[in-house]
């Protein structure tokens, strides 16, 4: 499990046919090989270690459910530790289990802020909702409203900053994990 607030941002060194080297400082210290561990919002295991840099699988499902299959050598990845039982949750639940892709529609400057709108299929965007939270690329964010194309949340500068938020642009395909809870309410309900 996760909270949604990004640790580091680490950098894709290696692609291979099944898995994926990324560099870290941060998060390096204390993985080891079996650690979960969340890039761009995806819980992957860490296959191996070594210096500043670590490796992960990355499965045919995975690649069909997010933009992993689209990074390439010195691609920059939001990367995030699992949770510690007795740490604080910062965020929201994220269990690294994305739903989907979808594209960023807009940019525009809000004051200090940026606010994002991102364009995303129906069967996501069902269970978002305005006020709520959702992940994308692995951030918790706060959505600001939404309608039947799309939803938008607002960036604040620390975490434009300190998340691959600073180097995307229209067009891009992010991540997206929406609330477990609003899939269990709706399978509860369907039942009865």
């Amino acid at each position: 499990m996760f909270t949604g607030i990004i640790e580091e941002v680490g950098q894709v060194e290696a692609v291979n046919h099944d898995g994926l080297s990324i560099a870290a400082t941060k998060v390096i210290d204390d993985l080891f090989e079996g650690s979960s561990i969340a890039v761009n919002g995806v819980c992957l295991t860490v296959t191996s270690k070594r210096g500043g840099s670590f490796d992960i699988d990355v499965v045919p499902e995975t690649l069909r459910r997010s933009n992993l299959g689209k990074l390439v050598i010195g691609s920059a990845v939001n990367l995030e530790r699992s949770v510690m039982i007795d740490g604080r949750l910062d965020g929201h639940i994220v269990q690294g289990h994305v739903d989907g892709t979808g594209v960023i529609a807009s940019i525009d400057l809000d004051g200090d802020a940026l606010l994002v709108r991102i364009d995303t299929p129906v069967s996501i965007l069902r269970y978002i909702v305005e006020k709520g939270f959702v992940s994308v690329d692995g951030a918790s964010l706060t959505v600001v409203n939404c309608d039947p194309k799309g939803f938008m949340f607002t960036l604040i500068p620390y975490t434009r900053a300190n998340t691959v938020f600073r180097s995307r642009t229209v067009g891009d395909v992010v991540n997206i994990e929406i609330d477990v809870i609003a899939k269990y309410v709706e399978k509860l309900l369907s039942n009865s």
